[in-house]
């Protein structure tokens, strides 16, 4: 028996893996993805099998891809969750995203959440990156060309820089931390860093939670929570799992007093539809509304350039806040990790896939020696960066049980995501300028118009009660007792920006209101 099970591992379980075993709590976390040591990560993202999360294929790696009707999501597995694979970056969210969305009312979010974004930072080692290179000053031309130089600035990031390559007793927690070595900028982020510079969880939140007792289970995924002995939760649970990476699927029960769900929104979401319609009838309708796509576009420029360098750097280094809604960071790959190059194509805009195919095609007979450069000959991660555009301006989907066990999407509110924003495409062709180079994006964006996103957020937000929402403002389930959601399927309004350190934020914030293990 445990006082709390949680399902996942990424931002949200991570807090509340330590801050519950800070209070005396017997803790489970359980991962579907596999532990990774900083020599477990792939050399480049050539290596399918420890990059990309395919189980089907046997590929069991960090980062997974989902498509959907109007959204292609990039998301992170494995101990850690997102933290293995995301950019690091740290920003604290403008005032509008505090005051908007369905917990807008429910308090004063900008207020209360300050000293949790301040333990947020601390926690994650947050620094400001100290060193641009080439990308990022090719982002910093084109602020200066805007007139707006003053509103680009180096990134605040989760990385220990130290003295470069050299290794160290833990410099964040008093020596209760690991040993960490001093970043040698290889644009290695997102692929796992090998050289033990990126602050993921395993290294804080997790490491931290495993000295006070905190079990992790690794490579299991949850399929079924049943309350016991009542309906609504109020004396317990029962949490069914399965082998997530086994040819067979070992099944396993265990009870718990409480259940925290962490799995992010596709595994959050997908998870309380499920069960909704099986062992928790008692879950808001609002399960699965509200998903936000933070407004983004991913769009690939490489230079024509051979003796520049883009690869050269931490995954984003750089930030252009280009207006009051928008926001635009350079992230870069490692040397060698040229894969992504398979799923791109010559970026166009078009009213139509026909359109876009026929400018396609076109760039592709004018300008041929550029594209054999591109595809073939160029070495694409060196002389590439992506262009990550997002906006604060909201529209939302909803996510439902499909036919086939997984979930689809339909616009519920505002303008349906598309790739093609005409901010982005106006900054695209000035960074194109910047550098010398040619855009690209990935092949659905560009023919079938479906924006891809790594921050997908939502589907479990916050109200004031259950026709509002699934979660109240201190992140319990309506309609259960001893509940929880905390991930970024409780995100209740549009950030604008990478979401991680809200997510961290509002994970403290929740741990804050429950109480010490009374003896």
């Amino acid at each position: 028996m445990f006082d709390y099970v949680i399902i996942g591992s990424g931002f949200g379980g991570s807090v509340s893996a330590l801050r519950l075993s800070e209070k005396g709590y017997k803790v489970l976390v359980i991962e579907k993805g596999k532990w990774y040591k900083s020599s477990d990560f792939a050399k480049t993202n050539w290596n399918f099998k420890k990059w990309l999360w395919m189980p089907a294929l046997r590929f069991f790696g960090i980062m997974k891809i989902t498509i959907f009707k109007h959204v292609a999501i990039l998301s992170g597995t494995g101990v850690g969750g997102g933290s293995l694979v995301y950019a690091n970056t740290l920003p604290i969210p403008k005032s509008t995203f505090f005051h908007t969305g369905s917990w807008g009312k429910l308090a004063n979010w900008e207020e209360e959440l300050k000293p949790h974004y301040q333990t947020a930072l601390q926690m994650l080692g947050a620094t400001k990156n100290p060193r641009l290179f080439q990308g990022d000053q090719a982002l910093h031309k084109v602020a200066q060309e805007r007139h707006i130089e003053h509103k680009f600035e180096a990134t605040n990031v989760a990385v220990y820089f130290g003295n470069e390559n050299e290794t160290k007793a833990d410099p964040y927690f008093n020596g209760k931390g690991p040993d960490r070595t001093g970043c040698n900028y290889c644009g290695g982020c997102m692929t796992g860093c090998r050289n033990n510079s990126k602050n993921t969880l395993d290294k804080n939140y997790l490491y931290l939670a495993q000295q006070l007792g905190a079990e992790i289970l690794a490579e299991n995924k949850v399929y079924d929570v049943v309350p016991l002995n009542s309906t609504n939760g109020s004396e317990g649970y029962e949490v069914s799992l399965e082998s997530s990476t086994g040819f067979f699927a070992k099944k396993k029960k265990i009870k718990t007093q409480a259940v925290i769900f962490s799995g992010g929104v596709l595994g959050t979401v997908n998870l309380l539809l499920k069960l909704k319609n099986k062992s928790l009838p008692n879950l808001s309708d609002q399960v699965g509304c509200d998903i936000r796509t933070n407004n983004e576009t991913l769009i690939s420029v490489s230079t024509l350039d051979q003796k520049k360098n883009l690869s050269k750097g931490v995954a984003i280094g750089s930030i252009l806040h280009t207006d009051e809604n928008s926001h635009l960071e350079i992230c870069r790959y490692s040397e060698g990790s040229n894969a992504w190059k398979l799923l791109h194509a010559p970026y166009a805009v078009g009213k139509n896939i026909f359109e876009r195919l026929g400018k396609i095609c076109w760039e592709l007979f004018k300008y041929p020696r550029q594209y054999w450069k591109l595809y073939v000959s160029n070495s694409w991660a060196k002389h590439t960066v992506v262009l990550l555009f997002m906006q604060t301006l909201d529209s939302t989907l909803t996510f439902k049980r499909s036919w086939f066990g997984g979930m689809s999407s339909s616009v519920s509110s505002g303008k349906k995501p598309s790739p093609f924003i005409p901010e982005s495409i106006r900054l695209t062709k000035e960074y194109q300028h910047a550098i010398r180079g040619k855009a690209t994006t990935f092949i659905g964006e560009t023919l079938f118009g479906i924006p891809s996103t790594a921050h997908i957020l939502g589907g479990a937000v916050m109200g004031e009660n259950a026709s509002t929402g699934v979660i109240d403002k201190n992140n319990k389930v309506f309609g259960y007792e001893n509940m929880y959601v905390i991930d970024g399927s409780m995100i209740s309004a549009n950030p604008g920006v990478n979401p991680s350190l809200s997510i961290t934020a509002i994970a403290e914030k929740a741990m804050s209101t429950i109480p010490a293990k009374t003896p």
